[in-house]
């Protein structure tokens, strides 16, 4: 039997589950809030074309209107100043968007303080659990956030000092970026930056070294508790929108059983 015919194999006896790892996409999908004089994405919205009517008798459809970088998104390299001039979301190569994952778990951290950041050290930790992270690897960032998404304010937490997120500190962002083999970041929260993330050297620090280095971002995304710390494989399908910075992105993942 061919690999691709085993493959299909161990999805149809359960081997090998699929688990999807993107929030649904509406317009109570939360975004990101930029304070002015910043401008800001809209929101998604649908806007029905025809439902089995006068203006359209036998099919059903809609205009959509969104941002590149609303809900489950994946960042390009030319989302990024630091990135100017690098890859458009069009220009990824496919064999980029697949790839092994691996998952850090900070839930329990994140739960005891919003504002926590990951550190090299405890990626160190991680590696001596459970081995050096794999070349091409997608670097998976669990927090426990996605819980939160049904609610913007909540999902945002934000007060009169900013936004309280979890995320990288900008040390590990670099260490990451610069010196591991990984290909890509991915978070639960609105976007791969802590909410803390503007006041730091260099301020988004994950957008800063990851898309400087020609690597990539996804966020918002959801089930990493359902994934192995190792071992699964992850699939990124963004739209591949010519001179796009980013895309709304389906994302599954492959995880023997």
């Amino acid at each position: 039997m061919s690999v691709l015919a085993q493959l299909l194999a161990a999805v149809d006896d359960g081997s090998v589950e699929i688990v999807d790892l993107t929030a649904p996409l509406s317009d109570r999908t939360p975004i990101l809030q930029l304070p002015e004089p910043f401008a800001n994405t809209v929101p998604f919205r649908l806007k029905e074309i025809s439902r089995y009517d006068d203006r359209g008798p036998a099919w059903y459809w809609n205009d959509i209107e969104t941002g590149e970088h609303v809900g489950t998104h994946f960042d390009a390299p030319v989302h990024w100043a630091t990135g100017r001039g690098g890859e458009d979301v069009s220009q990824v190569a496919p064999r980029r968007l697949v790839g092994p994952a691996v998952v850090l778990d900070a839930s329990e951290r994140a739960a005891a303080d919003p504002d926590f950041l990951l550190e090299i050290d405890h990626v160190r930790d991680w590696e001596r659990e459970h081995g050096p992270l794999p070349d091409g690897a997608w670097f998976l960032y669990r927090t426990g956030w996605d819980a939160r998404a049904a609610d913007q304010d909540e999902f945002l937490n934000a007060d009169e000092s900013g936004s309280h997120t979890p995320g990288i500190s900008a040390e590990c962002a670099r260490w990451l970026a610069e010196e591991t083999s990984v290909v890509g970041l991915g978070v639960e929260t609105v976007g791969t930056d802590a909410g803390a993330a503007p006041g730091f050297d260099p301020p988004f620090p994950c957008h800063s070294y990851f898309l400087g280095a020609g690597k990539y971002g996804l966020t918002q995304l959801r089930n990493l508790d359902r994934l192995p710390a190792r071992g699964a494989v992850l699939l990124a399908s963004p739209l591949p929108i010519v001179g796009g910075s980013g895309s709304p992105a389906r994302v599954l993942a492959l995880v023997e059983r």
